[in-house]
C-alpha cells in the first residue's frame, strides 16, 4: 500500500513472529564497548563489498558506483538512456547483489502489487549491538485508497483545491527520496549491519508538498535510546560516514545537538534537504496514524495543506524559531475536525485501539490504514468553511489557558500539571508519547503572535471570502 519498502514488509519469517521482537537485541543500553565495535565498523568496513570508487561525469557531482553502467561514457549518454524513468538516471549507489535498476521494484507504481527488496548488506564485522535479524519477506498489500476531491461549490473552496493540487507532493517527489533512503541505509549497514532506515513525517503521511524535506529515522534496536548519549554518539559516527564516505553526493551534513539530535545534509543529486534522528519510534507510529486521516475523509489533505501554506506565509509555522511546527498544526487541524458539532473525524485510536496500540511491533504499523474504513460523515461543509472555522476556532473559541489539544480523546481535555506542560503557552498532545509537540512555543511575545494571527486571518476571510486575502496564492504556489 505504501511506497516505502522498508516500512512495507516485516523483518521476520512467520516462525519468527511468535516470539521475537523488531530485532534480536539486548534491552539493555549500549556499551562502551559495543560503540567501539560501530567505530571499527566505521574504519574497517570493507567497502570494496559495498562500492568501487568509480566516478560517475554528473554534472559537479561525482556520486559513487560500483559497477560501469552502459548508460554513461565520458561526458555523454546513450540514446537508450531518453526512454528511461527520472529516477533510472540518477542512480548514485550500486550494490554488486542489486540490479542496475531498483526504483520500480522500490517504488511500485500504480498499478503495481508485487515489492521486491535488495538484499542486506552484510558487513564483515558484526557488533554485539546488533545480532542477526532473519531476511526480509515479500508481502502483498492493497494500494493507497482512490479518494476523489470534495466538490468546490464557492470561490474560496475553489481557490484551496486548486492551491492543494499544483502544490501536493507528487510520486515522483516520494521516489527521489525513497531512492535515497535506500542507498543510504546501505551505507549506514555498514557501521550498523542490521540497522533500519525509515522515511517519516510528511513525506508518507500524506500532508507533504512538493516542497517538503524528507525526514529519516534511523532505528538501531527497539528499546529507547538515551538522546543525549547514545544517539549523539550514534550520529557521530554517521556524520563522520557522511563527510569522508559519501560528500561527493551528500552536501553540508551537519550534526545539530538538539533535545532530540539530528544530522541535517542535502542530496545533491534531487536536491532534498534531510534530516535523520535515531530511535524516535513514535515518529513511525504517528506517521501512519496521521495516514490514516489523510486519507479517511477527502477534505482533510487540502484543507491541512492550505493552513501549512497560510502559516508559513505568516512566519508562525517554524520551531526553530519558537514557533509552531508543522506536525502541531496537522493535529490542530485534525482536533478541530473531530470537535466540530457534526464531526468530520473519529479518534482512531478510540475506535481501532489494536490497529494504533503503542505496543505494536514496528514492522506491523504500516497495516493500520489498510484495516480503516472511509469514515463517514453528515458535515457537508465546504473547504471555504471549514477554512474560515479553523481560524475562528482557535481565535476565539479554544481556552489557551487551561485547555490541550488532544487528537487521541477526540476532544480538548485539562492541561497536566507536568513540569512539561508548565508555562507553556500551547499544549497539543503527541497521540502515542503524550508529550508536547508544540512545546517550543515558549515565549509568550511569539503565543501573542500567533493568536494575533489567526484573529486578524479570520476577520479578512470571513469579510472578503478570497483565500488571497490572507495567502497571496502566486507566491504561495512559487513556493510549492
Amino acid at each position: 500500500m505504501f511506497p516505502n519498502s522498508i516500512l512495507g514488509r516485516p523483518p521476520f519469517t512467520p516462525s519468527h513472529q511468535q516470539h521475537s521482537n523488531f530485532f534480536t537485541l539486548s534491552p539493555s543500553l549500549y556499551s562502551h564497548q559495543q560503540f567501539i565495535d560501530a567505530q571499527f565498523n566505521f574504519q574497517n568496513a570493507d567497502l570494496s563489498r559495498a562500492v568501487s570508487l568509480q566516478q560517475l561525469p554528473y554534472g559537479n557531482v561525482s556520486p559513487i558506483q560500483t559497477s560501469a553502467s552502459p548508460l554513461f561514457r565520458g561526458r555523454k549518454r546513450l540514446s537508450d538512456e531518453k526512454n528511461l524513468p527520472l529516477d533510472g538516471k540518477r542512480q548514485r549507489f550500486h550494490s554488486p547483489h542489486q540490479e542496475p535498476t531498483i526504483v520500480n521494484q522500490i517504488v511500485p507504481l500504480s498499478g503495481e502489487r508485487r515489492y521486491s527488496v535488495p538484499p542486506l548488506f552484510h558487513a564483515h564485522f558484526v557488533p554485539d549491538v546488533v545480532r542477526c535479524v532473519p531476511p526480509f519477506r515479500e508481502i502483498p498489500f492493497l494500494e493507497p485508497r482512490e479518494i476523489t476531491l470534495p466538490e468546490a461549490k464557492d470561490k474560496l473552496s475553489q481557490q484551496i483545491l486548486e492551491l492543494f493540487e499544483t502544490c501536493q507532493q507528487q510520486i515522483s517527489d516520494l521516489k527521489k527520496k525513497e531512492l535515497c533512503r535506500t542507498q543510504l541505509q546501505r551505507e549506514i549497514q555498514l557501521l550498523f549491519p542490521q540497522s533500519r532506515l525509515f522515511l517519516v513525517g510528511s513525506s508518507l503521511n500524506g500532508f507533504g508538498t512538493r516542497t517538503s524535506d524528507g525526514d529519516l529515522c534511523l532505528v538501531v534496536k527497539e528499546e529507547p535510546v538515551n538522546q543525549k548519549t547514545e544517539a549523539r554518539h550514534i550520529l557521530t559516527l554517521v556524520h563522520k560516514h557522511f563527510c569522508t564516505r559519501l560528500s561527493g553526493y551528500i552536501e553540508r551534513p551537519q550534526l545539530i545537538r538538539a533535545k532530540v539530535p539530528i544530522v541535517k545534509f542535502r542530496d545533491k543529486v534531487s536536491c532534498v534537504e534531510f534530516d535523520l534522528n535515531v530511535n524516535n519510534i513514535a515518529g513511525i507510529r504517528n506517521t501512519f496514524l496521521l495516514r490514516t486521516y489523510a486519507y479517511l475523509e477527502n477534505r482533510v489533505r487540502p484543507l491541512v495543506l492550505v493552513i501549512k501554506k497560510w502559516a508559513s506565509h505568516h512566519d508562525i509555522n517554524d520551531a526553530s524559531r519558537g514557533t509552531l511546527n508543522s506536525y502541531s498544526l496537522v493535529l490542530m487541524v485534525l482536533h478541530y475536525l473531530q470537535t466540530l458539532p457534526e464531526p468530520i473525524l473519529p479518534s482512531l485510536q478510540k475506535i481501532y485501539p489494536e490497529s494504533f496500540s503503542p505496543a505494536i511491533q514496528l514492522h506491523l504499523v504500516h497495516q493500520a490504514p489498510c484495516n480503516v474504513p472511509p469514515y463517514l460523515s453528515k458535515n457537508e461543509s465546504t473547504l471555504g468553511d471549514l477554512l474560515l472555522g479553523f481560524l475562528k476556532y482557535y481565535a476565539t473559541e479554544f481556552d489557551w489557558n487551561s485547555q490541550m489539544i488532544s487528537v487521541r480523546e477526540a476532544k480538548a481535555i485539562p492541561r497536566p500539571d507536568g513540569i512539561e506542560w508548565r508555562n507553556k503557552y500551547i499544549c497539543v498532545e503527541e497521540p502515542f508519547d503524550g508529550t508536547n509537540t508544540a512545546r517550543a512555543v515558549h515565549e509568550k511575545q511569539k503565543f501573542d503572535m500567533i493568536k494575533d494571527q489567526f484573529l486578524k486571518s479570520w476577520h479578512k476571510l470571513k469579510s472578503k471570502r478570497d483565500l488571497n486575502s490572507i495567502l497571496p496564492l502566486r507566491t504561495a504556489v512559487l513556493k510549492r
